[in-house]
């Protein structure tokens, strides 16, 4: 089981310049809320309650005035700073202390997840963990982007980053699980050619002892790393679309934080009360007085 979440929001956001010289890209907003609230809803949407964000050097200050503590969300959020963007597994070197002893689950600040019967799948793959890794894979159409895996027989036999050559269009997304090994793997990593400690190079040694296993997201589920104008654009526009059609707000916290049973109606009533004014309060309203929770 998984009871820790890390979300790593740190990063230069270079390419959403100039948008990114004065915010942080995870506090940009991915159409009616911050980017940061859609990998938080995937930690809360597995059950994880007990989380860490690192941000960038000076970042904690921001990041608390919309997130605080976590408590009006049935959380509890700690922050650590990453004083200079090293590579994604460097996320662990920095939480160690907030790791402990624990399992950890790990996702990226940019990353947008969404499908119908996701919940219901992250709960059971984080529930069920034990030790060893867990990666969760997308199709996708261009997988010399992304770190990619290939798949033979329910098996991942090889794993590369950004390939040259195609290899698999299993990209490996911003969403892991790790036993607490992760933490002495991390440690021993070497900078890469790119001058990062690499992600794929840890998964690779939990591949190597044959305790690296895999959860795919099928067509009912969408991935992206919001990573440029276009990815913002095009995702925002799918969220409203299914605030139109279908009236429901992806990664609404309050929401998740009352199907959890971590907060009471009153409590959220009371949270939100001063922004009477916005359609994000009159959604969560009347999810509470129209008794849909």
């Amino acid at each position: 089981m998984i009871k820790k979440g890390i979300i790593l929001a740190g990063g230069t956001g270079s390419r959403l310049f100039p948008s990114t010289l004065s915010v942080n890209k995870q506090l940009l907003m991915l159409y009616d809320k911050p980017v940061i609230y859609y990998p938080l809803s995937i930690l809360m949407l597995s059950g994880i309650k007990d989380i860490l964000i690192i941000v960038n050097k000076g970042q904690i200050d921001n990041f608390k005035k919309i997130l605080k503590n976590g408590q009006q969300f049935g959380i509890r959020i700690e922050y650590a700073e990453q004083y200079m963007p090293k590579g994604i597994p460097e996320a662990f070197i920095i939480g160690e202390k907030f790791i402990a002893k624990e399992n950890i689950a790990l996702i990226l600040g940019d990353n947008f997840f969404y499908g119908q019967s996701l919940g219901d799948i992250l709960k059971k793959a984080c529930k069920n963990f034990k030790s060893g890794a867990n990666i969760f894979l997308k199709n996708v159409k261009n997988p010399e982007n992304f770190g990619v895996a290939k798949v033979k027989n329910s098996k991942i036999i090889n794993i590369i980053e950004k390939p040259k050559k195609f290899l698999s269009s299993h990209a490996i997304t911003g969403l892991y699980f790790f036993d607490n090994n992760v933490v002495r793997y991390a440690k021993g990593l070497n900078k890469s050619e790119r001058g990062e400690l690499e992600i794929t190079s840890v998964i690779k040694k939990y591949k190597k002892n044959n305790k690296l296993k895999y959860t795919k997201l099928g067509l009912g589920s969408i991935w992206s790393d919001t990573g440029t104008v276009k990815d913002m654009q095009e995702v925002s526009n799918y969220i409203q679309s299914i605030d139109k059609i279908q009236n429901f707000k992806i990664a609404c916290l309050e929401e998740i934080g009352l199907r959890n049973k971590w907060l009471k109606k009153k409590e959220i009533i009371k949270n939100i009360s001063k922004f009477k004014n916005s359609e994000y309060f009159n959604y969560v309203y009347n999810l509470i007085k129209l008794r849909i929770i």
